[in-house]
């Protein structure tokens, strides 16, 4: 939702402008709140009323996206944000919210609802996800190289949204593999879900090359901008997270060397990009305490803060899960508390932002 205007309309474009107002950038409110209540079940540890509450979080995330969707469906934006390049990037957000709270209706809805209502909730959500995933990790890109122009130091965070979404739903679509037919069925679903974290990782490390080219070469990024470079950390830390989702669900599926196989690739490329993961997780939070202490203005790439410490939390609990590594429970419990509290914040401002708006909006209608 472009809810920042740079000037006051006339009364006529108050009442006419059929300029959309809800972006797909919103969409990313979604991730995070359902990431908040999906990291809570990789926790090594857990504590009294924790299922409820991650239960209750989840729930609301459901509700704000079915809101955020009936919205943006109503606008028909779509053809003028596919030609917006900057715009174009968070089309990868949509997809991406629909899978997070389709495999939060496994992890935690099952308890609400049942496990059969949450298998087809999760079917249902994960399928219009993947499609609408792949979509735009090929449409968008081909966009870029066809029609979309660009400056030298154009590179930034939001590059990775359309790239992203085949990686989450090859990690959220592991979870669905013991729920699919047993043959044919559930080894096509598992081999399309490693074909999608191929599609996702080496897009995203390509990307990656340019940013950090960027990053070195032309101005550090400020303002709104800065936020972005956390999805770097998303990224890499849903694919650190796919591997091992994938590993658990191989032996339903494969026979038993390839499954073994698909073990040791979890645990030794995990945690290979792990590492990577908290180098970026480094550069990106040194990036933001600069751009605070200058002065960082709210804007909805704040949400770009909250998936991407979601992913690290899943990424270090499953290697910790996986491991029985003490100090990467650790690890994931402090990053879980710095989730809790950064969705606190954004979420807070993302509401303040959101009724000042409807404030103004209203007054203009009543002009």
């Amino acid at each position: 939702m472009d809810l920042s205007l740079p000037t006051r309309p006339s009364r006529l474009t108050a009442t006419t402008t059929t300029r959309p107002r809800l972006g797909p950038t919103w969409f990313a409110a979604v991730m995070g709140t359902g990431i908040v209540a999906d990291a809570a079940t990789f926790l090594p540890w857990t504590f009294p009323g924790q299922r409820t509450a991650a239960t209750v979080v989840w729930a609301g995330a459901g509700v704000l996206l079915v809101v955020l969707a009936a919205c943006y469906i109503r606008q028909k934006p779509l053809r003028s944000h596919a030609a917006d390049p900057a715009m174009a990037q968070f089309l990868g957000a949509p997809p991406m919210a629909l899978l997070t709270v389709g495999a939060g209706a496994l992890l935690l809805g099952k308890d609400l609802i049942g496990l059969d209502a949450a298998v087809a909730v999760d079917w249902v959500l994960w399928l219009t996800g993947t499609a609408l995933g792949l979509a735009t990790a090929c449409t968008v890109p081909h966009l870029m190289v066809t029609r979309h122009r660009f400056a030298p130091d154009a590179a930034s965070g939001g590059w990775l949204m359309p790239v992203v979404p085949p990686m989450v739903s090859a990690a959220t679509g592991a979870l669905l593999v013991p729920h699919a037919q047993a043959g044919q069925l559930r080894l096509s679903l598992l081999l399309g879900c490693y074909a999608m974290l191929g599609l996702g990782l080496v897009a995203t490390l390509l990307i990656l090359t340019m940013i950090y080219g960027r990053l070195v070469h032309h101005e550090v990024p400020t303002g709104a901008a800065v936020p972005t470079v956390w999805i770097g950390l998303g990224a890499l830390g849903q694919s650190v997270t796919a591997l091992g989702a994938l590993a658990s669900a191989a032996p339903s599926a494969l026979p038993v060397p390839y499954a073994r196989g698909a073990e040791v690739f979890a645990l030794v490329g995990g945690i290979m990009l792990w590492g990577f993961a908290m180098l970026w997780l480094a550069l990106a939070a040194g990036l933001t305490i600069r751009t605070v202490r200058a002065g960082l203005p709210f804007a909805p790439t704040w949400w770009s803060f909250i998936f991407p410490v979601g992913a690290g939390v899943t990424a270090t609990g499953t290697l910790a899960s996986r491991t029985g590594s003490a100090p990467l429970g650790w690890v994931t419990a402090v990053l879980y508390a710095a989730l809790v509290l950064a969705w606190l914040v954004v979420a807070g401002r993302s509401l303040r932002h959101a009724t000042r708006h409807l404030r103004r909006s209203a007054r203009r209608i009543v002009v």
